[in-house]
């Protein structure tokens, strides 16, 4: 690759790394942009994996050094995400790249159409932690999970609307358990896609330095401005999401 080809992946992995933390569909930046740069479909959809875990590991660092996340139930949540990621990861391998290809075109569609039919969302919401909405986010991110494992674009915005639907989170608190949920889930996608030799490490790697870093910024954004800039954050992504889905 030419040094501009690596300059523009750690842009798109500085932009997406932000754009996931805070609201979601940053791999819509970057699977897009390794796919143009020659990666075929299901490298890039591997690599973009080593990109995540990185973000993510720094974003979920900052939020419990700032003291956003407690208890297990992101853990849970994280786990179940985990064992449905395992199954989704196998699926992306072993789909034929023209099929992937059509697959993520239908799914940036689907996406779009989420997003633009998404909730209001409010700050001032108590929070439901009973056994009953505890068991059914457990399914669910199972679930969530496989769809995470096959194909990570988008899934920020699925897990936000589950989140809020199901446990009436807080906007910020939504975003560190997020992370958390996909830092766990990742990893196994990761390892999955390891095993079957499919991860472009110069890519991957070099998607990291900038999703690293974009995941810092968008958990210290979150933590300094809460909800209220959260949710202006996450309209604007709304918005821009559904034109280039539409569009472009």
């Amino acid at each position: 690759m030419s040094i501009l080809e690596y300059i523009l992946l750690i842009l798109a992995g500085l932009a997406s790394g932000f754009i996931n933390v805070i609201a979601g569909g940053g791999s819509l930046l970057t699977l897009p942009l390794m796919i143009f740069l020659g990666v075929p479909s299901v490298v890039a959809n591997a690599s973009n994996r080593v990109a995540i875990l990185a973000q993510n590991i720094v974003s979920v660092s900052n939020f419990k050094k700032n003291k956003v996340l407690s208890g297990m139930y992101p853990v849970y949540l994280g786990v179940s995400a985990l064992f449905g990621a395992i199954i989704g990861a196998y699926i992306a391998v072993d789909i034929p790249e023209k099929l992937l290809n059509k697959i993520l075109s239908i799914v940036m569609v689907i996406v779009g159409v989420l997003i633009l039919t998404s909730p209001t969302f409010k700050a001032d919401q108590k929070e439901r932690l009973d056994f009953k909405n505890r068991f059914i986010g457990v399914i669910v991110f199972f679930f969530v999970g496989i769809y995470g494992g096959f194909l990570q674009a988008g899934i920020g915005f699925v897990m936000i609307l589950s989140l809020v639907k199901i446990n009436r989170f807080s906007l910020l608190k939504t975003n560190a358990i997020k992370v958390t949920v996909a830092l766990i889930y990742t990893i196994s996608a990761l390892a999955v896609f390891i095993w079957q030799d499919v991860v472009d490490w110069n890519v991957g790697l070099t998607v990291a330095v900038g999703s690293a870093t974009g995941g810092w910024l968008g958990s210290h954004f979150s933590i300094k401005k809460g909800d209220v800039w959260i949710k202006r954050f996450l309209l604007v992504a709304i918005v821009v999401m559904a034109i280039k889905l539409w569009l472009f």
